[in-house]
């Protein structure tokens, strides 16, 4: 079983893009837009990018493992905000990056892979409009 909901599998599934929150050495947040993807098979999301091993993200996982991926969007008719944010630890990983989306065969083989904590979804349910939304929160 899943730590996920079903609509957040199915949401994540949708979705390409996500940001990253990490923490540098300075205590500061960074913040950036990252590729993604739900390894079903782990109960994990994995994420990587080309020249991933280069980026701050990889540098402030090494010293610091709590991070936060949230993956939104704003659908128009009728217009509603959904999200899926998952509080992670990230497991840094030297080898596999460029296997973990096949869309991406250009993925540096440095990745992350994230181990859910806490997840809180809101606005996945198709009849939720404006305010009248459920929030989903949970520690895992």
């Amino acid at each position: 079983m899943s730590v996920f909901t079903e609509q957040e599998i199915e949401y994540l599934g949708s979705q390409t893009l996500g940001r990253l929150a990490t923490v540098g050495p300075d205590g500061r947040p960074h913040i950036t837009p990252v590729t993604f993807h739900f390894n079903e098979d782990q109960d994990v999301i994995d994420v990587g990018g080309v020249s991933f091993g280069g980026t701050k993200k990889w540098r402030d996982v090494q010293a610091n493992r709590n991070v936060t991926l949230l993956v939104d969007d704003v659908v128009p008719n009728p217009r509603r905000a959904r999200a899926v944010e998952v509080r992670a630890e990230a497991e840094p990983h030297d080898t596999g990056g460029d296997e973990i989306n096949p869309r991406f065969p250009n993925f540096s083989p440095e990745f992350v892979r994230l181990r859910p904590r806490r997840i809180v979804s809101w606005g996945l349910d198709e009849d939720a409009t404006g305010g009248d939304f459920q929030v989903n929160a949970r520690s895992v």
